[in-house]
């Protein structure tokens, strides 16, 4: 879709996914959750652009470029690890089995590279060699790849805290996983990401870094859940330029999503001041490289649905597969 295409469908975005027939509804910053009385939870992608602790607005297909390309990596890595996923039954939405979500959320990192005050090159640049139960030799260089790929786990915040550093000797002594969950989860990670970089490669792409979110099925169980590989949980780097970016101190050619945050920063203080009016050209930009980064990465052409309101189409969608909004299917909420 041209830029033209996408300006047009500016106005025609998920803001609020709101189904009041539906129970359980808890609202994230980007995502909409249903808990259904019988196990299924409903989990409906937003077009809802969320930074610097607020939303600041909503691009154009975004929740589809999200959901559809999580799709395609669980369908992708399914051997490896059983997912929550139960049903699609719109191109926002997935239908999935309720889990005991993991207390601790698993990063994976080949390259020495971010900007977060938890990942390792932020860490590093400030002279901190053992991180994350691991040590690191002096002279790495920034986006460099590592001697191998590691886990760099943090704390889960579950009540809108931030997560903390742990090292897996942590994880183990404060409980928050046995031994044995561990060893599972772990070794499960490191083979998900050799998967997604073996594919990103075929793409032309290098898969530089990851998260993953895991849960407990009922039965104990692990489960994969939330997202994988996708431009928001993932850092992808494009590969045909990294070596010479690299080796002129450049920053790696990437998927730059980052448009709205450059204007809105350099505008105000988007942690104090209200945020202003974000042009349509700027917010049509953002939605063509989410395409852009979904038909890469996987491969396919996005298929734009058909015109209409996105939750109305949504609402049906669902109507159909739960066999229509009833109050027994909703007693509980």
């Amino acid at each position: 879709m041209n830029t033209a295409d996408l300006i047009a469908h500016v106005d025609n975005v998920l803001r609020d996914a709101t189904i009041a027939e539906l129970p359980r509804h808890y609202r994230g910053k980007v995502r909409d959750n249903y808990d259904l009385p019988d196990g299924r939870r409903i989990i409906i992608a937003s077009d809802r652009l969320s930074a610097f602790d607020r939303i600041l607005t909503c691009v154009p297909f975004k929740g589809q470029v999200l959901t559809q390309t999580a799709r395609f990596w669980f369908e992708e890595t399914r051997d490896i690890c059983p997912n929550h996923v139960i049903a699609y039954p719109d191109p926002n939405v997935v239908v999935c089995q309720q889990l005991k979500i993991m207390p601790v959320e698993i990063v994976v990192r080949d390259y020495m590279a971010g900007t977060t005050g938890t990942s390792i090159w932020s860490m590093y640049r400030k002279g901190q060699r053992d991180l994350y139960g691991l040590h690191f030799p002096d002279g790495l260089q920034e986006n460099q790849k590592l001697p191998e790929t590691i886990i760099t786990p943090t704390t889960k915040a579950f009540d809108g805290g931030h997560d903390e550093p742990l090292s897996a000797a942590e994880i183990v002594d404060r409980g928050l996983l046995t031994a044995v969950q561990w060893r599972e989860v772990s070794d499960r990670a490191l083979a998900l990401f050799a998967r997604g970089r073996d594919i990103a490669r075929e793409r032309g792409l290098i898969l530089v870094d990851t998260k993953y979110e895991f849960g407990f099925a009922d039965d104990g169980a692990i489960i994969l859940a939330d997202e994988i590989h996708t431009p928001d949980s993932s850092r992808y780097w494009f590969a045909a330029s990294y070596a010479a970016r690299l080796a002129a101190g450049q920053r790696p050619e990437s998927f730059d999503k980052d448009f709205v945050r450059t204007w809105v920063t350099a505008r105000c203080d988007p942690y104090r001041d209200p945020i202003p009016e974000i042009p349509v050209a700027v917010i049509a930009e953002t939605a063509q490289v989410y395409i852009h980064a979904f038909e890469t990465i996987t491969g396919q052409r996005f298929a734009a649905p058909s015109a209409g309101p996105v939750l109305a189409r949504i609402r049906d969608n669902l109507a159909r597969y739960l066999g229509g909004f009833t109050m027994e299917a909703t007693a509980d909420n």
